[in-house]
């Protein structure tokens, strides 16, 4: 017999190693030993002093459990010598539309500007201390594209976009923690993916799939609009049929290829802003209603803030409790902040994007001759002046938050998790006033909703730019662009994802679609 359960447990028992069973025996008044427990979902609610710990269980009373009712079989099969999907980027749309074309039987031959996950470190680490920038190998571009060396967090609200547990047991299956499976908010941890990511390539090449790295796609082959060709390096051309393009929301130089060869582009709506990073205990404090250290139980605590100001949305994006932030620039001459946590989420800070709502057809006039590229030339704008302002290198312009609200110069600047440094600017008066002003409002409420919140021990550190992509590359019911048959853009980068999981499940759909009628 099974039976469906939901439990509350109290700290003192979360910390009984028994406690659940204890719980569960008591509830149904049964004895311990005749029953086996499944968790099937866990979650903290933290909204009042007295914590609780939110359990959905299955139940198997005298019963073995039924293990095959909640895996996936993953039916990967020998392509390579099947009819061939190209694919041009290795990030999360990328790899599980290559795994998807395994298990429907087709060979996946990936492109990727970037290096394996492996050689990125070298590159990431020269950004850090040195300040060098690599504009084909960074926190965007290389093997895993910027999920490996991300945050890792699972959550979305994608639901309808595909089988999210799907994409949580691939996971499974490649190494991740079987925890994701039951978290209500489930994360990786950057130090945890790029193991993950490795696993992942080395199923694709093990059944015969092709991923090529330090492979950039510079140009399309397209006759009687159909994709024919793809330039790689500027030097090789490979003809394609199918090509699932899926180089994400950095691949600027993509998005300027299509529009220069007058393949149609949108405009899209999208968020910049600053990341704010607070001393962690601060954000444990509010968050759980607690003086000093945290209980060792609980996990750093986390916040979601939204509020409506001046007719847009400032909203945290992005946040990473016990974490730090990176420097995700993707060129010379610009800075980008991101921010990530490892898998234990114990680093001494917290930090978010606060992020302001842009709506490209309102409020960045002095950019309609740009047409689709719009926004993609606000979003660069921002990134220079945060380069210029901050040194002209890696270094970040940055300010204590209350200072910032109330519009002074910060003498001096808080400790930070950001490698590269911070440089003291008045950025209430170098941002954009449509940003800066809605910024500020968005602090002084955010104050308002967690008491705590709102103080001088934090810094906001800019700019948060690269939330998502600023263009929309169109396509039709099948996944295909609507005048470049062969083409099926894909992913963040295609606007049509935001985040991995969101992503992963673009990928799987439009593998699905590429091999029809091939």
């Amino acid at each position: 017999m099974v039976r469906n359960v939901q439990i509350r447990l109290s700290l003192k028992e979360e910390g009984d190693p028994d406690g659940l069973q204890k719980r569960v025996a008591k509830y149904l008044g049964l004895p311990e030993k005749e029953l086996t427990i499944h968790v099937l979902r866990k979650s903290i609610d933290a909204r009042k002093p007295k914590i609780q710990f939110n359990y959905k269980l299955a139940v198997y009373i005298n019963e073995a459990p039924d293990d095959t009712k909640n895996t996936y079989q993953f039916d990967y099969k020998d392509v390579s010598k099947a009819k061939e999907i190209h694919i041009i980027g290795f990030g999360p749309a990328g790899m599980w539309a290559a795994l998807r074309c395994l298990e429907l039987g087709y060979k996946p031959i990936v492109y990727e500007r970037g290096k394996n996950v492996k050689d990125r470190r070298r590159d990431l680490r020269a950004i850090n201390i040195n300040h060098i920038v690599n504009s084909e190998s960074n926190y965007c571009f290389g093997e895993g594209g910027a999920g490996t060396y991300s945050d890792g967090k699972l959550y979305t609200r994608s639901l309808k976009r595909g089988d999210v547990q799907r994409i949580f047991k691939s996971l499974v299956h490649h190494g991740a923690t079987p925890q994701i499976l039951v978290d209500a908010h489930p994360h990786i941890g950057t130090n945890k993916l790029p193991k993950v990511v490795k696993n992942i390539r080395e199923t694709i090449l093990k059944f015969g799939g092709e991923i090529h790295f330090n492979t950039k796609v510079t140009d399309f082959i397209i006759n009687d609009n159909q994709l024919n060709a793809i330039v790689l390096n500027n030097e090789t051309e490979t003809k394609v049929k199918r090509v699932i393009l899926a180089t994400g929301h950095s691949a600027r130089d993509i998005f300027e290829l299509l529009h220069k060869k007058e393949i149609l582009l949108k405009a899209k709506s999208f968020a910049m802003g600053v990341r704010v990073e607070h001393p962690q205990h601060i954000i444990d404090s509010i968050q759980y209603h607690c003086k000093g250290d945290r209980n060792a139980l609980l996990p750093a605590a986390a916040y979601s803030l939204v509020e409506q100001v001046k007719g847009r949305g400032v909203y945290s994006f992005c946040m990473c409790p016990g974490g730090f932030i990176v420097p995700a620039a993707t060129a010379p001459g610009e800075i980008v902040v991101n921010g990530m946590s490892p898998s234990k989420r114990n680093n001494l800070f917290a930090n978010s994007g606060i992020v302001v709502e842009i709506n490209v057809d309102e409020d960045i006039p002095k950019y309609e001759h740009l047409g689709p590229l719009k926004g993609l030339a606000y979003q660069k704008d921002l990134e220079r002046l945060a380069f210029t302002s901050g040194g002209r290198s890696q270094t970040a312009p940055a300010q204590r938050l209350t200072d910032f609200v109330e519009g002074k110069l910060s003498q001096d600047l808080n400790p930070t998790s950001y490698q590269p440094g911070l440089k003291s600017v008045p950025l209430h008066s170098l941002l954009p006033k449509f940003i800066g002003s809605r910024l500020r409002g968005g602090f002084a409420a955010f104050g308002k909703k967690m008491n705590g919140f709102y103080t001088s021990e934090a810094n906001i550190i800019g700019v948060e730019s690269r939330t998502s992509s600023p263009v929309n590359i169109p396509r039709n019911d099948a996944l295909e662009h609507p005048e470049v048959h062969g083409l099926f853009p894909c992913g963040e980068g295609g606007g049509y994802a935001g985040g991995i999981v969101s992503a992963a499940m673009d990928g799987e759909r439009c593998a699905e679609a590429a091999i029809v009628g091939l």
